[in-house]
């Protein structure tokens, strides 16, 4: 593999660290969307030129399922539900920006340091590659640990997908049976959740995940 195609691969996974890292650092749900489509942008972007330099065509229906389901159906779907929902815009935290920010560079370190050790006798791009995927999963749990708003906590959960597919990508691509059933799962689970969020805000009145542990008598 060429030099240029590597750095390429390598510019692009790392990109979607750091659009992970913008998604954590959003204190406005609109905002999060935003950056979210980005992120789906990202990986789009990864996943073709994976396809290119491993001459796996199936991939590129990976890249074109992560455009346009994850960069502008859901997030237009996500931004209709907020304005219909009524929901506040503000990012509720469990902890600050800037603590979320220290774990999250932690996590990206414990990745490096995990993968490049578990995977010293692959190829160097697989292993930057499933580096990378790895702080790309971490982050996303640590967004919905550390959010209290229901919307929020699904967009963590769909990054994490995206670090999967990433990894799954990077590791030599994968059946495209698998990439169906990942697309028809994510479309399923983003449908489910919708009609979750109409339930909670209709029997709730809200979706912040403390009142409904308040409501249950979890008080904090």
């Amino acid at each position: 593999m060429s030099g240029i195609a590597f750095d390429i691969a390598h510019l692009l996974a790392g990109g979607l660290v750091l659009v992970s890292f913008m998604m954590i650092y959003q204190d406005r749900l609109y905002a999060l969307l935003n950056v979210f489509a980005l992120h789906a942008v990202v990986l789009a972007a990864a996943v073709a030129w994976q396809a290119h330099i491993q001459a796996a065509e199936h991939l590129y229906l990976t890249a074109a399922i992560a455009l346009v389901f994850k960069a502008i159906v859901i997030p237009g779907a996500l931004h209709r539900i907020i304005r219909r929902l009524g929901i506040h815009r503000t990012v509720e935290q469990v902890v600050g920006s800037g603590l979320t920010m220290l774990a999250g560079m932690g996590l990206v370190a414990l990745s490096v340091v995990l993968m490049l050790g578990i995977t010293a006798n692959s190829d160097a791009i697989a292993r930057e590659d499933l580096a990378f995927a790895l702080s790309v999963v971490l982050l996303g749990l640590l967004m919905m640990v550390t959010r209290r708003n229901a919307v929020s906590q699904v967009v963590g959960f769909m990054s994490l997908e995206n670090g999967l597919i990433l990894a799954a990508a990077g590791a030599r691509g994968m059946p495209l049976v698998v990439e169906i059933s990942v697309a028809f799962s994510v479309l399923i689970a983003f449908i489910v959740i919708g009609i979750f969020l109409f339930r909670i805000r209709e029997r709730f009145d809200t979706v912040d995940v403390v009142a409904l542990d308040n409501f249950r008598g979890e008080r904090r």
